[in-house]
């Protein structure tokens, strides 16, 4: 037989071969496994699916982001409830611009802007016993910041002892409970050992899981840290 006629043969019984699959797969019955394989005919995973509540715009909000030398890694956000992502929002405090708000049984925070618009972040609060309320001055701001437990919580949890303010706390890190930003609350001068801060676990958001303090997701409270006026008054409802 001709050479050429047989290669050129089983060419177009290849390429009928691979249609054949093709139109196959398109006509798989409800409920059929269609089994995926690579070029070795190696059986793989299917493809993903998207998932629901992605879009580009919270995708690029809620992305992987490289922020003082440590990569903060991208938020499953469709896995929280979107009330909790940030938004602008008519403002519902009546507060004057430049006020932040703790909505604490709503888990909301907001900073009030001119014009009659907030911007609106979920968070996590502290659990019941642990949380805090009243009016203050968030009068310092710190990037990345060490994490000194306070003795009270050391005598509850010993095993904290190694990041005491005597050991020197724990270094800034993509583990440090006060993740990517602090803002610290003082009343009359005083500090209240209350902090709004960024955090590792976005699962917590819209959570009472922490010891008294106000938790955002990283992202967020890079937003919120760049937004806040110095000396911001501060007021968290219960």
């Amino acid at each position: 037989m001709d050479q050429t006629f047989s290669h050129g043969r089983r060419r177009f019984l290849s390429l009928v071969a691979t249609a054949s699959a093709a139109t196959l797969a398109g006509c798989v019955s409800p409920g059929q496994q269609v089994v995926y394989v690579d070029d070795a005919r190696r059986r793989i995973p299917p493809p993903e699916a998207p998932a629901a509540g992605r879009t580009p715009e919270l995708d690029l909000m809620y992305g992987e982001i490289v922020d003082g030398g440590y990569v903060i890694p991208a938020i499953p956000y469709w896995r929280i409830p979107s009330r909790f992502y940030r938004q602008r929002v008519v403002d519902p405090t009546g507060q004057r611009p430049g006020t932040v708000v703790v909505d604490t049984p709503s888990r909301f925070l907001y900073l009030v802007e001119p014009g009659g618009s907030a911007m609106r972040y979920g968070v996590g609060i502290g659990r019941e016993g642990f949380s805090w309320s009243g009016e203050g001055v968030i009068q310092w701001r710190q990037k990345w910041p060490k994490w000194t437990p306070p003795d009270d919580m050391i005598a509850r949890q010993p095993e904290l002892e190694q990041y005491s303010v005597r050991n020197g706390g724990m270094p800034p890190g993509l583990m440090n409970p006060l993740g990517a930003r602090a803002l610290y609350i003082f009343q009359n001068g005083e500090d209240t050992l209350y902090r709004l801060h960024g955090n590792p676990e976005w699962n917590s958001i819209g959570k009472a899981v922490s010891s008294g303090c106000v938790r955002l997701l990283n992202h967020d409270v890079i937003d919120l840290y760049e937004r806040v006026p110095s000396r911001a008054r501060i007021v968290v409802w219960q």
